[in-house]
């Protein structure tokens, strides 16, 4: 009996050894991939937060995204540049945008992967040729994904998940519903919720806006709305409220009561950043 308890014990004592080796490398496994890879704030303008789990704050020059889930949030007028580690990259992050860390990840031939998340807004990414074969980038918007492995690209988020693409070089995989297209250099496209990716066609980074006034009379109240097209790429807000344009670029702003002179402030916003400002009026 005492032969069979001492050899239980030492038994006992290996597998907790075991346990903590194991436990330990996996620790320091973990602690590795967070401290080696990260997203670093480089510029902010305005409003611009910083939210870490529960967390959230201004953000700061310095502030790193390390962790999933990780975000920057810009409101109005405000803007971020964020560095990916080891000079993989850039991203301008523009007006009412989210970017929201999904991986960060270092794979088997020492490649860096990196998944982010764009719910809404504007980013407009450099990134350098991969040296690595399981290098990745993906951004992922609520419509599909966009993968690369070095190029300089923007993508455009509007609030029903709709989404711009904009290739200036390089070239992007645009994916949804189980299809998937390659955007060359000089080419764009865009993705519509439940459809898969539009077929390339030729970049026009153009921020040109057609419009008309529409004025109705509601319950004897007599009502103005804004009908606009713009390239089906961009993004588009009137009097800061971002709008959703179909297929072909058009939109229609919210009825509100006419008042003896109106006016609106249109902002027209390309995958790559370029922005034009138009103050309309209606008398």
């Amino acid at each position: 009996m005492k032969h069979r308890a001492a050899l239980v014990g030492i038994v006992f004592v290996a597998a907790m050894c075991l346990f903590a080796v194991v436990t330990q490398s996996l620790a320091q496994r973990s602690l590795e991939v967070r401290v080696d890879r990260w997203l670093e704030v480089k510029q902010v303008t305005n409003d611009v937060t910083f939210e870490h789990g529960a967390s959230r704050q201004a953000a700061t020059v310095g502030d790193r995204l390390q962790t999933v889930g990780d975000s920057i949030i810009t409101g109005k007028q405000s803007t971020a540049t964020l560095f990916v580690d080891t000079g993989v990259g850039a991203i301008e992050v523009g007006e009412q945008t989210t970017l929201r860390v999904r991986a960060l990840e270092i794979a088997p031939d020492n490649g860096r992967i990196t998944r982010l998340e764009v719910p809404m807004g504007n980013v407009h990414l450099r990134v350098r040729r991969f040296t690595h074969k399981g290098s990745e980038l993906e951004i992922r918007t609520p419509v599909g994904l966009s993968g690369v492995r070095g190029t300089v690209f923007g993508v455009s988020v509007q609030p029903n998940g709709k989404t711009g693409l904009a290739v200036l070089q390089g070239k992007v995989k645009s994916a949804a519903q189980g299809h998937s297209v390659g955007v060359a250099r000089s080419m764009q496209n865009f993705t519509l919720p439940g459809e898969p990716p539009s077929a390339p066609v030729s970049l026009k980074d153009d921020t040109r806006l057609r419009y008309d006034f529409e004025t109705i009379v509601d319950k004897g109240v007599r009502k103005v709305r804004l009908l606009g097209q713009v390239d089906a790429v961009n993004n588009v807000t009137v009097d800061g409220i971002s709008q959703v344009t179909d297929r072909n670029g058009t939109f229609k702003s919210d009825l509100r009561p006419m008042p003896s002179y109106l006016k609106m402030q249109v902002i027209v916003t390309t995958p790559l950043g370029k922005k034009q400002t138009y103050a309309l009026a209606l008398q």
